[in-house]
């Protein structure tokens, strides 16, 4: 627990950060929950629902509405899986890829602009930080006392 008090403090910087990034997006925009799903598949390609769930660390059911949506919107696909015909494969549209780098873009132009009052070394720290708040949100880090129930070899 040596390092609390940073995660609180990183904790708070980030929460500030996406509610503000949150605020910078268009009226009518989508939810988070859409946004998520549309994100997973722009960055990852064709997906199950079960992978987009896993990836999103929310159960399947959560999303079945959110994906009938997506759907009904013309911004995803559900296509049979070709190696389980028991599971579909989601995909973005054209429409959902535009909608999701649309939705990217907004809140980039603000992040730009407000980036551009800081100085040269600031914002090499925030692109260094970016690299490993990456790692860290990939991180498989054991909860506390699962290292007893799982002795390392």
């Amino acid at each position: 627990m040596d390092h609390l008090p940073e995660a609180a403090r990183i904790r708070r910087g980030v929460i500030r950060l996406n509610r503000r990034l949150r605020q910078e997006r268009g009226d009518g925009c989508l939810s988070p929950n859409q946004l998520s799903v549309l994100g997973h598949l722009h960055r990852h390609g064709p997906s199950t629902p079960g992978e987009v769930a896993a990836a999103e660390r929310q159960r399947p059911q959560s999303l079945t509405r959110v994906f009938a949506e997506l759907e009904t919107e013309g911004l995803i696909l559900r296509a049979p899986d070709p190696n389980d015909r028991r599971q579909s494969v989601l995909s973005l549209t054209e429409a959902g890829r535009l909608a999701v780098e649309d939705d990217m873009a907004e809140r980039d132009m603000w992040l730009a602009r407000a980036l551009g009052t800081l100085g040269e070394t600031e914002r090499g720290v925030l692109a260094l930080a970016a690299e490993v708040m990456e790692r860290l949100a990939n991180a498989e880090v054991e909860a506390p006392g699962e290292e007893d129930l799982n002795p390392r070899p």
